[in-house]
């Protein structure tokens, strides 16, 4: 006779691998969807460079001088000219239909006035609200046509005389990411926040079935009635998968995108370690607690689901409001990106880590005595709370309508997710991007030339609103030590003989030191010292002199041929919040309805004591598709019309076109989400598999990730999801004022959509039904 197993560690274990084995639902949750997401965030930035955003150019010149600086748009590094507008009005629908990122008007009599020494005015237009691809845009357009204009000029041999001839030059040196990655950059922050979600949910769907489908009294008998083996071994398989998920994520970043891990790699793998204890710990306290599985998974994505915005990855912890700042500071994922951005791509020294990595340490060890505390305190008697039955359709769509409505006001869980939880998430979400902009960012001055040029310099730099003179170093390695430990994220050297070299009429050249390791700060920064050093340059050509005379004006023209206006459209303070929220908003409708539709679904199917399972037919499915549709009718008003309001973001769309877009993208994502929940044994299921998907559909929708840059096979599988073309729509009709028509391609793809998943929800569950009921032969 075989003897049986002894309780101990290892039994606790090897309980839980089968458990996951077995569970299909489990099994999925911890395998194929973090690979899955690995996958296709590492399709998605495959283009590491970005190249190929399309302009639109208005030449209203027509002269040789205009077509060369057209050619010179054309060869700039990431831009493409893809249209020639006849007029404004067609470039800005070209903008706002999504057809160009850009667009550059050069005014008539441009080579005259430039031949003539007049500073013509050149404008360009860039889409702020498409963050990422239009600043990338206006960069490049900036540069392109300051070069050309520089080249073209009939001053470009010209030597002013000197008294202040000379100007200031700063030269860019990007520390961190010197080829400024942009997948690296990206990569690096969203995999391990993708992660950390599957391990919250993960953790909590281990443990809250044992007060579901499993027993907790068979738990605690396999650890020997030990609340610390019990733990421990429940938590230890997930442990180790999650760990070698973490080092798949640096294997693909490493060889896949040839990213140097600069810093100490022990202390990065020790923090991986406590990373994931400490959201395993939490989810177990949270679940404890509760001691309810379907509560426990919805606090865990609460929790967890937003942490990537207050991280400071995104919009940095100095632009956080006050609340965004605190809450920021309990989250484990906040101090492990911390350490990992300065370990892995900045070098810090280990001792400018180690504040973080202590914070780290603390809250997985507390964390875990809490679990453990919380586990102990249970009783072994199980508290089992059986589902009341839930309301039934009526007959055809006005009862299956009825009977929806119905189930959600009955469900607790269902209720959180359709109702609660966008009234939640619309006001918790927004908040650590309302500073909206990057102010006041500390820099380190070296002033090795100590004259008043460098002293006016020092104050023009501290008045910049980006940035600000936070260090006065006597050296460039007491500076570097300062970037080290974050006090500054910047150095600028006024070199020696800086002043005479001016005065002589010639370029002085400065360096800036900048850390691109945050490409916001980054941006920001060296956006602040040029500003600074203009400004300065500018005043100095006007000491002593009329800014009406021949010399100030033969010396302002000298240093910038033709005046370049930057507009930025749509979001014209260039505000964080004003581009990630309204898109987000869409994501949080579709993933919540998604689990919402699925879980009902779901439910019908359950096996459960005096309760018949039921699968709708078509007038059924549809029925309760209006009822998602009327439910979402007051969520869709506070995300796209009142909120929106609130926060101050652009509200240029009529409400009639975002009501009337608004229709298929609902009634798809509730067809897909009935569709989906057919195939589901258990209700918690839609919440495991869908949960983890937010982050990566983010980025393939090129609000934050330009469209340009998605490989052409992801451009149409991302399209499965409603929410890619109903981002588009809904933002452009929103923030940017695009009409109906202007967006007639998503609408109709979204319309599309809708009767595809219908016919799929209809066949699945007819399907299901023919199961259930030979099952019940």
């Amino acid at each position: 006779m075989k003897r049986p197993p002894h309780p101990g560690l290892g039994l606790v274990a090897l309980r839980e691998i089968r458990f996951f084995r077995r569970d299909r639902a489990g099994y999925l949750l911890v395998i194929v969807v973090p690979l899955i997401a690995f996958a296709v965030l590492t399709w998605t930035f495959s283009s590491a460079v970005v190249r190929g955003l399309d302009i639109v150019v208005v030449d209203a010149d027509r002269s040789e001088v205009s077509a060369k600086l057209i050619q010179s748009i054309a060869a700039a590094p990431g831009l493409r000219v893809a249209e020639r507008a006849n007029d404004l009005k067609s470039a800005t629908r070209a903008i706002r239909s999504g057809r160009a990122i850009a667009a550059v008007y050069i005014p008539p009599r441009f080579e005259e006035d430039l031949l003539a020494a007049r500073r013509p005015q050149i404008i360009a237009f860039y889409n702020a609200q498409y963050f990422t691809p239009g600043n990338i845009a206006s960069r490049g357009l900036s540069d392109a046509i300051s070069d050309a204009v520089s080249q073209l000029s009939p001053l470009r041999d010209v030597r002013l005389p000197s008294g202040g001839g000379g100007s200031l030059v700063v030269e860019q040196y990007v520390l961190t990411n010197p080829a400024l990655n942009y997948a690296g950059f990206l990569l690096r922050a969203v995999m391990p926040t993708t992660l950390h979600v599957i391990i919250g949910i993960a953790t909590a769907y281990a443990i809250g079935t044992e007060f579901s489908r499993r027993s907790r009294r068979a738990w605690l008998r396999c650890a020997g009635g030990s609340p610390l083996i019990a733990l421990t071994g429940k938590l230890l398989p997930l442990f180790l998968l999650f760990f070698a998920l973490l080092g798949i994520e640096a294997l693909i970043l490493h060889a896949g995108f040839q990213l140097p891990y600069r810093g100490n790699v022990l202390m990065m793998v020790v923090a991986a370690m406590l990373f994931i204890v400490a959201y395993q710990s939490l989810a177990a306290v949270l679940v404890l607690l509760v001691r309810d599985l379907t509560l426990g998974l919805s606090l865990v994505a609460i929790i967890s689901s937003p942490a990537f915005g207050y991280a400071g990855v995104g919009l940095p912890v100095l632009a956080m409001n006050g609340f965004s700042k605190a809450w920021g500071a309990l989250l484990p994922i906040r101090w492990y990106q911390q350490i990992l951005f300065d370990q892995a791509a900045r070098g810090s020294p280990v001792q400018a880590s180690a504040p973080a990595f202590a914070i780290l340490a603390g809250m997985a060890l507390g964390l875990f005595v809490l679990a453990l505390w919380r586990l102990s305190r249970l009783s072994s008697e199980i508290q089992r709370e059986e589902d009341a039955p839930l309301p039934r359709d009526g007959r055809g769509i006005p009862g299956a309508f009825i009977g929806e409505w119905r189930r959600v006001l009955a469900d607790r869980g269902v209720f959180s997710l359709l109702i609660v939880a966008p009234v939640f998430y619309g006001v918790f979400y927004p908040q650590p991007y309302l500073g909206q902009l990057v102010r006041k960012i500390p820099i380190a001055v070296v002033d090795d030339d100590r004259t008043p040029l460098s002293r006016r310099l020092i104050q023009a730099l501290d008045a910049d609103e980006a940035i600000s003179v936070a260090v006065r170093a006597p050296a460039l390695d007491v500076a570097q030590r300062a970037l080290s430990d974050r006090r500054v994220f910047g150095i600028l050297e006024i070199p020696p003989d800086t002043e005479r070299e001016v005065l002589k009429g010639n370029e002085a050249r400065i360096p800036a030191y900048v850390d691109s390791a945050y490409f916001l700060v980054f941006n920001r920064t060296l956006q602040g010292i040029a500003e600074g050093a203009g400004d300065t340059n500018v005043a100095d050509i006007s000491r002593g002199l009329r800014m009406d005379g021949a010399q100030a004006r033969l010396a302002l023209t000298a240093l910038s041929p033709a005046e370049l206006l930057m507009e930025p459209l749509y979001n014209p303070t260039g505000g964080y919040a004003s581009y990630v929220v309204p898109a987000a908003f869409v994501l949080i409708i579709q993933q919540t309805l998604l689990m919402g539709a699925a879980t009902l679904i779901a439910l019908g199917f359950e096996r459960r004591p005096g309760v018949r399972r039921t699968a709708p037919g078509a007038s059924g499915l549809f029925g309760r598709g209006l009822a998602h549709l009327t439910i979402y009718a007051a969520s869709l008003a506070l995300f796209f019309v009142v909120l929106p309001r609130v926060y101050g973001f652009s509200t240029l769309g009529r409400i009639e076109d975002l009501a009337l877009f608004a229709v298929p993208f609902v009634l798809a994502t509730s067809f897909m989400g009935q569709a989906a929940g057919s195939f589901f044994k258990h209700r918690e299921t839609a919440v495991l598999l869908f949960i983890a998907t937010t982050l990566p559909q983010f980025f393939q929708v090129g609000v934050s990730w330009p469209r340009e840059m998605i490989p052409p096979a992801l451009q149409q599988l991302r399209r499965i999801f409603p929410s890619e073309s109903a981002i588009d729509g809904l933002v452009r009709i929103g923030q940017m004022g695009a009409r109906l028509g202007e967006v007639r391609t998503d609408w109709l793809y979204l319309w599309l959509l809708t009767a595809i998943y219908f016919v799929l929800a209809v066949a699945v569950s007819r399907r299901r039904a023919a199961i259930e009921a030979a099952d019940a032969i």
